[in-house]
């Protein structure tokens, strides 16, 4: 537990300084960048979210313009330019990274960029491991556009860092695995089963993790609890997480639940971190202060934070200050050093094709913000994945595993056949988990390795080499009987089967797998067709996305109104306002808004809410609400929207319903903005996820959709702060005349 947490105001950042102007004469043509933001951008390879805001090198003579600049430049020139917002100011995470050791920074202050990665390149691995502690994440970000793939790789494997819970993780030699059990209901026997199939893997021995489906203080303590009582009837020595808001998860801790490792989703600018993530680094500091004071583990770990990064974020908010997608992650890595982290893992793939269109750009930056993370001193795992509405392939995947696990990365995921069943994304298996210790000769954590080796699910020889044993992907290991068993299984979406090849799935589950995906792909493609909703009456409006891929590959033109439909609203003062939209699956909307709509509708009325027409909006986003909640003036926008298609035919039809509660009464404002840390908060965000039939059925989620809009309106809150809150400050929500109602059923 080395974390000293310097008060921010105590951390010295040089003066800003007036942007430069940065030239270069390179095979008969002149180079200019205005600026170290321009700069660093044009030297990075060129990906769709820096295209998409203008930050890439027109081509490939202006990159290396810009690398042939950047590589003459001092560590100290870097040093003394912090990057600040646009409007000037430094902001807390880039002053945070500026929190450094400042002998290894003096040790290599006046080297040029070139010249130190050159040095990376030869020194040894302590060496390494020493002078990244002098660097911010903006000369991180610098060195990784100068490295190519093979020198990312090797300088990672030299700054490989272990860190310690219950189990050590990042041992040369090891490779581990965060067991990633998520269900669309969060379901505890499904969890249960997804739980027995990685352990029989010799998965989870970093982290049984969960994303809960429900972040609220009593769903993710009971989550908790769960995976405690797993943990303890298996006897397996590894730590428990649930992914939940670090504010919902500090509730938890204090109220008794087991939280074992605090979790935490990053962003590289502060505006991103507080107005998108709602969190300030006064929240982490209290979160890890309070992990420090009554952590389950605080007598066991060395350390006890989780961090969850990736590229795209600040981007796809449009809160990235000028600066690009490296960059930016590179920041965030500054933030996680600053709490000394047991875990911290990088998701870049997990957005979509605004950021990361194509394997090539999705593989690279993985293997850039694995070095910059290992760099900086962290105890990097990865998660390459991808979505169905990016280009990005199996095999693309694959290869961006097979890379980092050669540079050394302390853990992968473990989702069960690479298909996330909550959060519609595609990662690494217990199967990928371990081909890759068999490729690259390497075993689990070595508490958890004894664990597996006295159960059978690893064997070892007269020679000392470990092999997998006869119980190696076998659950039955963990339950009474074959019956049993099965009863956990049935209810798990996209469960193919437990054959395996060797470590492989067998052939016929991978046919399942990989048909089920372009089930998926397909129906992405498909549009909003109001004829397929009958019965139902809808006012139609526009996005600024005139075409299915505008819509995909800029996020931003789904989230804001056509002008002719900005100019067909004026206010009505509704207390709600649907909105219905494909977002990423029109099929989500085709198969279950004409069974939940009414129930909506109904429920709505029947607690006396004057609700607006509804709205269909081909090709929008979740952000449009803010837009038609500004032109309509209701109390709260729920739009229902197509999530991204996941691994079977049901999960491709995934609906979400999200809350957009407008802040309009100026005391309850002022409220969100303390608990958020946002001073310019407008709206406070809910969500109710995963609709369709095999996971919260439209009928039933109606219902549950009206009872969680009643709960807003009611307590005058929305997110975190609704969740947290015992009952609401103001005065009750006052309903408008329940006859009031703009919208009719045929």
């Amino acid at each position: 537990m080395t974390a000293t947490l310097p008060p921010l105001a105590e951390i010295a950042v040089p003066a800003p300084r007036p942007d430069e102007t940065y030239t270069l004469r390179l095979m008969d043509r002149d180079f200019t960048f205005h600026g170290l933001k321009r700069l660093l951008a044009a030297a990075d390879i060129s990906k769709t979210g820096d295209r998409v805001a203008t930050l890439t090198a027109a081509d490939e003579m202006e990159r290396e313009a810009a690398r042939a600049i950047l590589s003459d430049l001092t560590v100290r020139h870097l040093y003394d330019r912090p990057l600040t917002t646009q409007d000037g100011r430094v902001d807390a995470v880039m002053r945070v990274n500026y929190d450094i050791d400042y002998v290894a920074f003096d040790a290599i202050a006046d080297m040029t960029l070139g010249a130190l990665k050159d040095h990376l390149l030869r020194t040894p691995t302590a060496e390494v491991r020493r002078l990244g502690r002098g660097l911010t994440g903006v000369m991180a970000a610098a060195l990784a556009k100068l490295m190519d793939v093979h020198e990312l790789i090797l300088v990672a494997r030299k700054a490989k860092r272990s860190a310690k819970a219950r189990t050590l993780v990042g041992q040369t030699g090891t490779l581990s695995s965060r067991l990633q059990p998520n269900h669309p209901t969060d379901d505890l026997s499904c969890v249960s089963a997804l739980v027995y199939t990685g352990l029989s893997m010799g998965s989870g021995d970093a982290l049984l993790g969960i994303n809960p489906a429900i972040d609220t203080i009593e769903n993710v303590s009971a989550l908790l609890t769960h995976l405690d009582r797993l943990r303890r009837e298996t006897e397996v020595p590894t730590q428990i997480c649930v992914l939940a808001h670090v504010k919902t998860q500090m509730a938890c801790l204090k109220a008794g639940a087991p939280v074992e490792i605090m979790f935490q989703s990053l962003a590289g600018t502060e505006r991103t971190l507080t107005d998108e993530f709602d969190v300030t680094v006064d929240v982490l500091d209290d979160a890890y202060r309070l992990m420090k004071e009554k952590g389950p583990l605080r007598d066991v770990a060395r350390q006890f934070m989780y961090f969850e990064t990736g590229q795209g974020s600040e981007l796809t908010y449009a809160k990235h200050e000028g600066m690009d997608m490296t960059t930016c992650e590179a920041l965030c890595y500054g933030l996680a050093r600053r709490y000394d982290p047991f875990m911290v893992n990088n998701v870049t793939g997990f957005i979509g094709p605004e950021t990361h269109r194509s394997d090539f750009e999705m593989i690279v930056s993985n293997l850039q913000d694995h070095f910059m993370g290992k760099l900086m001193g962290l105890p990097m795992g990865m998660a390459p994945c991808y979505t169905l509405h990016s280009e990005i392939s199996m095999e693309g995947h694959q290869i961006a595993t097979e890379l980092l696990a050669a540079a050394g990365a302390n853990y992968f995921m473990d989702v069960f056949l690479t298909v996330d069943r909550m959060l519609a994304y595609f990662d690494t298996s217990g199967h990928d988990d371990q081909t890759l210790r068999e490729i690259h000769n390497a075993q689990p954590a070595p508490e958890y390795l004894q664990w597996a080796l006295a159960r059978g699910i690893f064997t070892q020889d007269e020679t000392g080499e470990i092999t997998r044993g006869p119980n190696w992907g076998n659950p039955r290991l963990f339950v009474s009987s074959k019956e049993e068993l099965l009863t956990l299984l049935e209810r798990v979406p996209a469960a193919y089967g437990l054959d395996s090849a060797g470590p492989r799935p067998s052939n016929s589950v991978s046919r399942q797998v990989r048909a089920n995906l372009a089930i998926g792909r397909q129906a992405i493609q498909a549009e909003l067709d109001g004829k397929r909703l009958p019965g139902l009456s809808f006012r139609n409006l526009r996005t600024r996305a005139p075409d299915k891929e505008t819509h995909l590959g800029h996020p931003d033109t789904g989230a804001a109104l056509a002008e002719d439909s900005t100019n067909a609203l004026t206010p009505e003062g509704m207390d709600v306002q649907i909105i219905v939209s494909d977002g990423l699956s029109a099929e989500a909307v085709h198969y279950n808004v004409p069974d939940l709509l009414p129930v909506l509708m109904d429920g709505l009325q029947a607690h006396g809410l004057s609700i607006g027409q509804p709205i269909l909006l081909p090709h929008g986003r979740v952000k449009v609400a803010e837009e038609i909640g500004d032109r309509l003036m209701p109390h709260l926008i729920i739009s229902l929207i197509g999530e991204r298609p996941g691994g079977d035919a049901n999960a491709s039809r995934s609906l979400s319903a999200y809350f957009a509660y407008r802040l309009d009464d100026e005391d309850v404002r002022q409220d969100a903005a303390i608990f958020s840390g946002n001073t310019n908060i407008r709206y406070e965000y809910s969500v109710v996820s995963n609709i369709h039939a095999g996971g919260l059925p439209p009928i039933e989620a109606g219902s549950v959709i009206v009872d969680k809009a009643v709960r807003i309106l009611n307590a005058r809150a929305a997110g975190n702060r609704l969740e947290t809150m015992p009952s609401s400050p103001h005065a009750p929500f006052e309903l408008h005349d329940k006859t009031d109602v703009g919208m009719t059923i045929n």
